[in-house]
């Protein structure tokens, strides 16, 4: 299984994950953490720039935790069989752990109602 964490500084979690270019990778195997490392995408291959698939570099994440992302992403991810989770954590290996013993605090996607006036 691999976590993707949104991480542009390569410090903290950060928002805006549909531009987001620097993504630390976990990889684990039967739960247990065997290895991370950094993942940088040219903006050609962002989640927001390449709509219909994933870059390369992240085509085999099963998980995506970030700071922040709007509904059609969430979506996109859902489809794609990639669980979004959106959390106020700001460490990246702090949030993989608490995502794993399940206690990570998530946060809602945010959803934008238009409301249209005749």
């Amino acid at each position: 299984m691999q976590i993707a964490v949104t991480s542009q500084d390569r410090k903290v979690i950060t928002e805006h994950a549909g531009k987001c270019r620097k993504f630390w990778i976990y990889e684990l195997e039967k739960g247990v953490l065997v290895g991370k490392r950094l993942v940088e995408l040219s903006m050609q291959q962002s989640l927001h720039a390449s709509p219909q698939q994933l870059a390369e570099p992240l085509a085999g994440i099963n998980i995506l935790i970030t700071g922040g992302m709007g509904a059609a992403l969430h979506d996109r991810l859902m489809q794609s069989g990639i669980l979004p989770v959106i959390t106020s954590e700001e460490d990246p290996d702090t949030a993989v752990a608490a995502l794993l013993a399940n206690e990570l605090q998530r946060l809602p996607v945010y959803r934008q109602h238009h409301e249209y006036s005749h």
